[in-house]
């Protein structure tokens, strides 16, 4: 009975937001902070599904900016979490596809988020500039993937490099975002599906790097990364094992 509950409120609740969320963005096309307040407001469902997320931000993150952060990929209750903890002026990067889902799709879209093809290897690359570009035009950060595809419990996968190339490009700093394991936490039909631990960590200086050394800096991140988001597991059963 909860598990239908729940779904029939997020049903009603993602059209309802699609539909006035559309016409807000009708209003004000592609501003730098629509996806930050629109997140907001979406990532409030998180607790209908049983779950709080607790966030820590290193402190130097609010010194500088804009930047790319990059965030593991995990599974499609993303579109919550991530949505909770999204900065101001940040948008994501997402599929050129998802500019003909009705309502939420077109909310995305005019929300200001930057689409790319993945089908096209070239349009990709060329993507990589937009976004730079966008970094730059519209002084704003971009939330990436670097995994890019969804890891489904395997751990942390291996990174490409989409989104280092565009932190070269832009010349801003990269901030590695830790989520602990979401993979199999969300069940509908229990009352407390947990805690959520998210860790911004200290800026990545792009500066201490050459591009020709970027996959130092993405190995660097990924090794950052892992370590942190093992932290971050361990903290959550000790919590566990406490109560």
């Amino acid at each position: 009975m909860l598990a239908l509950l729940r779904w029939l409120f997020l049903g009603i609740f993602v059209v309802v937001f699609g539909v006035v969320g559309c016409f807000f963005c009708i209003i004000r096309p592609f501003h730098r902070n629509n996806t930050y307040r629109f997140a907001h407001i979406f990532g409030w469902a998180i607790r209908v599904l049983g779950m709080r997320i607790e966030v820590s931000r290193h402190p130097d993150i609010e010194k500088g900016g804009p930047y790319v952060f990059i965030c593991n990929h995990q599974n499609s209750w993303e579109i919550f979490t991530i949505a909770a903890m999204l900065p101001k002026n940040t948008v994501t990067v997402g599929k050129k596809s998802l500019r003909w889902i009705p309502f939420f799709g077109w909310l995305y879209w005019l929300a200001g988020n930057i689409l790319i093809d993945r089908k096209n290897a070239g349009k990709a690359h060329g993507t990589i500039g937009q976004t730079a570009d966008a970094i730059k035009q519209r002084d704003i950060s971009v939330w990436m993937f670097p995994e890019g595809t969804r890891s489904y419990g395997r751990g942390l996968l291996p990174f490409k490099n989409g989104a280092f190339h565009t932190a070269f490009r832009a010349q801003v700093d990269v901030v590695p975002v830790c989520v602990s394991e979401l993979h199999g936490k969300v069940k509908m039909n229990r009352w407390n599906n947990g805690v959520l631990k998210v860790a911004f960590l200290e800026p990545v200086r792009i500066a201490n790097y050459q591009r020709e050394n970027l996959r130092e800096l993405s190995g660097h991140c990924h090794q950052l990364m892992n370590d942190k988001i093992k932290q971050l597991n361990a903290s959550i059963e000790q919590e566990k094992d406490k109560s």
